[in-house]
């Protein structure tokens, strides 16, 4: 067997089969390439699901982490350390918010938000006991926890799970009158991806955004915008919400809020609502640890320059005029999505996703498929657009286009 086959088989035998990863072994990465164990060059057209935004080996990133390395790593929350007022003023700042609440991962994130707006909701709200509702939406993705997949349509991540958690009801997704027939008394929140990732990245319609925040507003429910693969910078703007000049009441983040290098994550609201919190209702041994926190703070200052949203924003714009010009050829049925971020539906007669994913790899090329026919193509901002037009070419070529 070769080393790629050994290593998968090694790793198939000792491992659960929670993922299907395409048989690629990576043993190196920098900017938007990664390398395998054969020495085979890849373009990453994925990035991590959006968890590496700056690219593989970021410099800025990988310094911040090693000078922090040689300082202090962990103290837990039992202490103050000297990295976390820095990094909880400048992300509040940075999303024009007053306090932050920090976790590690995305689904501990949404988790907090669940957390934070039922107490919100009994509190402030005056919701009886027992009685919060949260409103969601339709093919949602927000994690994995038992919690989360409890308001999941997607029966993979939601079958054999149960008990289900209560207190959650799915409307469809960009259906503003089904919203709103939902949302009731006991509605303490509405949670909302501004688009879809894994249901393939799923815009909504123009107006739906800005239609939640004022039924919110008008009913006295928080929005909660899940902006863990849509924000910091992938969409072409920090937030996918400013595309509609929506600010939600709370921003739920992770993925490159960590730059590739450490899981961070974070709820980021103001002190009305991320106030009703005491010492030992909610915590996390490494949420908002030194190493962590000097990382989101490299994150941030990259992001304040608006650099990457730029980039984000003009190849974004050349990578959905390219994929436009593949509909209605035989091959694509649609295109989705915003900035560097879309899904691509393939023609059911050309391949599965999983397939054509395969056929790209094969040429050098890593996507990921979803829901069926369908791939996704998120590859690091900092990607050239020589290297993103010779992956297009690929695809084209994949597809016969």
């Amino acid at each position: 067997m070769s080393v790629t086959e050994t290593s998968i088989a090694s790793a198939e035998e000792h491992s659960a089969h929670n993922y299907h990863p395409l048989p690629v072994v990576v043993a190196s990465a920098d900017g938007a390439w990664m390398t395998d164990v054969e020495g085979r060059r890849f373009l990453d057209m994925l990035a991590g699901y959006s968890a590496l935004n700056f690219g593989h080996g970021n410099r800025r990133l990988i310094e911040a982490a090693k000078a922090q390395l040689e300082r202090v790593t962990l103290t837990s929350r039992a202490f103050h350390h000297d990295r976390f007022a820095a990094f909880s003023t400048q992300l509040a700042e940075l999303c024009g918010m007053e306090m932050v609440l920090p976790m590690n991962t995305g689904a501990e994130a949404v988790e907090t938000a669940v957390k934070t707006a039922r107490k919100w909701g009994y509190q402030v709200k005056g919701v009886p006991d027992g009685r919060a509702k949260i409103v969601v939406a339709e093919n949602n993705f927000h994690g994995r926890t038992t919690t989360i997949v409890s308001f999941s349509t997607d029966a993979e991540a939601r079958a054999d799970f149960g008990p289900y958690t209560p207190g959650f009801e799915i409307v469809p997704y960009g259906d503003l009158a089904a919203l709103e027939a939902a949302v009731d008394e006991n509605t303490v929140a509405v949670l909302i991806e501004p688009i879809q990732g894994e249901a393939g990245v799923l815009v909504p319609p123009a107006g739906y955004l800005p239609g939640v925040r004022q039924l919110t507003t008008d009913r006295n429910v928080l929005m909660i915008a899940d902006e863990i693969q849509s924000g910091l910078g992938r969409t072409g703007r920090t937030f996918a919400c400013e595309h509609e000049d929506v600010v939600p009441d709370m921003y739920v983040l992770g993925k490159a809020l960590g730059g590739g290098v450490v899981p961070v994550s974070a709820v980021v609201s103001s002190a009305d609502v991320l106030g009703v919190f005491k010492p030992g209702e909610h915590g996390s041994t490494f949420g908002g640890n030194p190493l962590a926190c000097a990382v989101a703070l490299e994150v941030i200052a990259m992001l304040r320059t608006g650099e990457f949203q730029q980039r984000a924003a003009e190849l974004g714009d050349h990578l959905h005029h390219e994929l436009g010009l593949l509909v209605g050829g035989g091959a694509v049925e649609a295109v989705r999505g915003r900035g560097l971020w879309a899904g691509v539906d393939i023609v059911p007669s050309h391949g599965t996703g999983r397939e054509i994913s395969e056929k790209l790899m094969d040429r050098g090329v890593l996507v990921k498929d979803t829901h069926g026919s369908t791939i996704r193509l998120a590859p690091p901002l900092v990607i050239t657009k020589e290297d993103l037009d010779w992956g297009l070419d690929q695809l084209r070529t994949v597809l016969g286009a």
